[in-house]
């Protein structure tokens, strides 16, 4: 039993910290001040080109993918050290492909999809998004009303989905629908394949978010799907589903842990160049006792994580720790951004930081892909019911 990465992922990691260093750090500036004048907190397009060119180029392009279609196929614990280097900047950028919507991909795809879909979507050539939540139904899938109906070969969609990043410019959404009303989210759920010119595929309406960003509002309107691009056995959607989930949360954990340690590093800095009542706010006690919290909880987050993504690249069953990770990363993270901001007095409530970005980013996360208190409720259950 070690606790190091191999040699090979920690070159990763150190290539992603410059990467961030270099190139995503650059353009906070940008960021804050568009995010300031009540745009989107995102990069320009010219600016997503740049950042584009030299991920590539750096050889950061389908980490995760199979190698039969251009990536590079790597395990689940290197990719928290690669988020965790992405969470330390708020520039908003996310390595081609996104890896949620690929890891479920990959477990689904036939060969025909494999082709059309997951081969162009590791290339960086189109951009997915997935369709769950719906205006009655969040953490909960077995609220799932969206229905998909057989309709000779092919099938046809209609529902609402909700909270659905990218969707505005997504060339496709992975769609979860119910085949089968008897048996619901468990054996009635499936995954389609949906085009965004498909028609009565439409955006009902832009939701603003918190920090600048935005998720969208879709109808599905009797929307015909070819019958090949049903992603998966027909009713078989949840377990899919539930790869994509946890793969998410591990990320968000990974994501947590950089803006924690990154805040973590600028109270540090910070603390001995200010003084209060002619004393600096290293040598205050409360300052010191944030530090070393803030310490200990990253190094325990950290190692939760990496214990969590060891054991899905091992293929065991990881509902308990996602869920463990997704909850503790999330609110560790929370409250380290928000007691440095409360560190750095006045200049932390500016707009001039980061540390708002990290904040209101940390804040979605909490309730994003299930909130805090459903995901201690499913540790709960899942300790409580092996005792029955």
């Amino acid at each position: 039993m070690h606790f190091d990465l191999d040699e090979d992922h920690r070159m990763l990691k150190d290539l992603v910290r410059r990467f961030v260093d270099d190139h995503l750090n650059p353009l906070e500036a940008g960021v804050l001040e568009r995010e300031a004048a009540g745009g989107a907190a995102a990069l320009t397009a010219e600016e997503t080109l740049k950042v584009d060119a030299v991920s590539k180029e750096m050889g950061l392009w389908g980490l995760d993918a199979p190698e039969d279609v251009g990536g590079a196929d790597l395990p689940h614990v290197a990719m928290v050290a690669v988020n965790e280097e992405l969470g330390r900047s708020i520039t908003n950028y996310t390595l081609p492909p996104d890896s949620p919507n690929l890891r479920m991909m990959m477990a689904t795809v036939n060969e025909q999809q494999r082709a059309a879909y997951l081969a162009p979507y590791v290339a960086g050539e189109t951009v997915s998004a997935i369709g769950i939540s719906e205006p009655g139904a969040g953490a909960d899938p077995s609220g799932m009303l969206t229905s998909a109906v057989r309709d000779g070969e092919d099938w046809v969609l209609n529902g609402r989905k909700i909270w659905i990043s990218k969707a505005d410019y997504a060339d496709f959404t992975i769609v979860m629908a119910v085949t089968d009303k008897e048996k619901g989210g468990r054996g009635g759920m499936s995954a389609f394949l949906v085009d965004q010119d498909s028609p009565g595929f439409n955006v009902l309406r832009k939701i603003p978010m918190l920090g600048g960003q935005a998720t969208f509002e879709i109808a599905l309107d009797d929307v015909r799907v070819p019958g090949w691009k049903l992603l998966g056995a027909e009713g078989q959607g949840f377990a899919p589903m539930q790869v994509r989930l946890g793969t998410r949360r591990c990320e968000m954990a990974a994501w947590s842990i950089g803006m924690a340690q990154r805040a973590l590093e600028m109270l540090i800095e910070y603390a001995p160049q200010r003084n209060t009542f002619g004393v600096p706010l290293s040598e205050r006690q409360t300052i010191q006792n944030w530090v070393a919290d803030a310490h200990t909880r990253i190094h325990a987050a950290r190692l939760m994580t990496y214990d969590c993504a060891w054991k899905m690249d091992q293929g065991r069953d990881v509902r308990t720790e996602i869920s463990m990770i997704k909850a503790y990363a999330t609110e560790m993270g929370w409250e380290v951004v928000d007691r440095v901001m409360q560190a750095f007095g006045a200049m932390g409530m500016t707009r001039e930081l980061p540390l708002h970005m990290m904040a209101s980013k940390i804040r979605t996360m909490r309730i994003y892909d299930g909130p805090t208190e459903i995901h201690n409720w499913v540790v709960a259950r899942n300790l409580l019911g092996s005792r029955r």
